[in-house]
């Protein structure tokens, strides 16, 4: 998961001041896999939620191994592994239920993956990947088409994009302005950060250790953005996180001080930042959008004055609504976190209670 980070002024072009207020009028509930463990750094994760309400994410068993599972839209689980892997993480789903993600070898090495609605898998090895471990491919997105966009990891610890057509075929990519160092390179947003057009969004880390973001148009064009906030020094820039139909790109910026903020990169390209009203400040706190329905509804987290997660959602119109999922704890580290909305305006992600446990949850 991305740092959590805060910001407090909230601008919106030619909208004003929007205003932010809690969660009255939707119901959250809270569900946790049944093989899921029970202790600190244990419990269930939703990720990605597709336009029926099915939500696809992982658990983590009493053991700290890592399964993937399915809760379709009427709450029954499907619990899964890749065959022969020592944990799988599910990424994204589409429509039919084709979900993608990665897993660990016996060496800790990553491996996309890709599950089909029939419950079969196949595996995905990027060309140029490393296979020590924490190198690998990472397969982070999928669309209506089956298409799959993602990242791999070669043997200097260097990010390289690629996308996967239905039939197979993998092409990779990289940012001509990324660094070529360890931790540089080209970052394929995760969950929302492929469209079903074939756009992708994401950021690329330049030899400075500066993050900048990226569009990818389906015939490979990349187009490069800033955030005018954005601080010039190593892990301060923008993000793409989370990327609509219409190609409006949501996302986070750390600035000078290493605060974080979020913006609205328009279909125009005209960039709006905002940040949740009331949200704490300080050094690696803030607000952070993660993703964006077909409708301009954004996602994200912000840090309260207690250091603790909070949700939030921001109308196409600007107006900022904070909520909780009904298992958060209200201290530093713990809280809520949404992570992906649909185009039904439902919501999921996860939160953190007082314990440290894990619940998934629905906004619906």
């Amino acid at each position: 998961m991305k740092p959590i980070h805060i910001l407090v002024l909230v601008v919106f072009a030619c909208l004003g001041l929007a205003v932010g207020q809690a969660d009255s009028k939707h119901k959250i509930i809270a569900f946790d896999a049944p093989g899921a463990g029970t202790g600190s750094g244990q419990g269930t994760l939703g990720y990605y939620i597709n336009p029926d309400g099915a939500i696809a994410g992982l658990y983590i068993d009493s053991n700290d191994v890592y399964h993937g599972f399915l809760r379709d839209a009427h709450g029954k689980f499907t619990e899964f592994d890749v065959p022969g892997s020592q944990g799988t993480g599910p990424a994204s789903m589409n429509p039919a239920l084709a979900i993608t993600g990665y897993y660990l070898d016996s060496n800790g090495a990553y491996h996309g993956f890709l599950r089909t609605p029939q419950g079969k898998f196949a595996k995905i090895d990027a060309p140029g990947a490393g296979t020590a471990a924490n190198q690998g491919t990472l397969a982070l997105n999928i669309n209506s088409k089956q298409e799959i966009a993602g990242d791999y990891i070669d043997s200097n610890a260097v990010a390289h994009g690629f996308v996967r057509a239905p039939n197979g075929k993998l092409t990779t990519f990289d940012d001509p302005n990324a660094g070529t160092g360890a931790n540089q390179g080209t970052f394929t947003a995760s969950v929302g950060g492929l469209t079903d057009a074939g756009a992708i969004t994401g950021w690329y880390t330049d030899s400075n250790g500066v993050w900048h973001g990226f569009l990818r148009a389906a015939d490979g064009k990349l187009t490069n953005f800033d955030v005018p906030g954005g601080g010039t020094g190593s892990g301060q820039g923008a993000q793409g996180s989370g990327i609509n139909p219409s190609n409006a790109i949501t996302g986070l910026y750390a600035d000078s001080n290493s605060a974080y903020h979020a913006f609205l990169r328009a279909t125009d390209g005209t960039v709006t930042e905002f940040e949740v009203p009331g949200a704490h400040k300080g050094t690696y706190e803030g607000t952070q959008g993660y993703d964006i329905n077909p409708a301009g509804a954004i996602v994200g987290v912000f840090n309260d004055a207690e250091q603790a997660m909070r949700g939030f959602v921001r109308a196409p119109d600007g107006a900022i609504t904070e909520f909780d999922a009904p298992k958060a704890g209200k201290g530093a580290g713990a809280g809520t976190v949404p992570i992906s909305n649909n185009s039904a305006g439902q919501i999921t992600g996860f939160c953190v209670d007082p314990l440290g446990v894990y619940h998934g949850f629905l906004r619906d």
